[in-house]
């Protein structure tokens, strides 16, 4: 059994280290830090997961981000990063990570979320490539790894245009 809830003051060198584990490597739990410090950070969306023994196994963050578009901005959510402890991989942490979130994002007035991840995991959430919308990366990558889902049905019909990260994602 795991529980999703809001990270605390408390979470975050737990929330570092599942980072650390799960990419091996400290470039996303620096992102994170970046993120907080960052007028993107938004509070209570950046949610952990626990085992029955309260240890943090995984962390989701969504961070507001902007859709440049020929009429002005629109603003969305980032999805990035989600991390969960190698020992507690497959056992569906990743995925209640991800509907909770969306979830939170929702219920916070936000209309959509986007993300750059794996195109066989995202799906079954509702996320569809970016592109099918007229939405466009900053940078190259696979079609297929650059999603979004509209949590508000329509939100993105007017909204096609380059997605704009702050700079902290550069540098991940």
């Amino acid at each position: 059994m795991f529980t999703i809830r809001e990270e605390t003051a408390a979470d975050i060198a737990a929330i570092k280290e599942v980072n650390d584990a799960a990419f091996g490597q400290e470039n996303e739990a620096n992102f994170i830090h970046e993120i907080r410090q960052s007028e993107s950070f938004v509070k209570g969306l950046s949610l952990v997961a626990e085992n029955e023994e309260g240890e943090v196994i995984g962390h989701i963050l969504f961070s507001k981000i902007i859709i440049e578009t020929e009429n002005g901005e629109v603003p969305s959510l980032a999805l990035a990063p989600m991390a969960v402890k190698p020992g507690f991989q497959k056992e569906g942490v990743g995925s209640l990570l991800v509907r909770a979130g969306l979830k939170h994002c929702r219920e916070r007035g936000y209309d959509s979320v986007i993300v750059l991840g794996h195109p066989e995991f995202y799906p079954k959430f509702g996320f569809v490539p970016a592109s099918s919308k007229g939405i466009k990366p900053p940078f190259e990558v696979p079609d297929e790894v650059f999603m979004l889902t509209e949590l508000k049905p329509g939100a993105l019909d007017e909204a096609s245009g380059t997605v704009k990260y702050p700079p902290a994602f550069m540098n991940v």
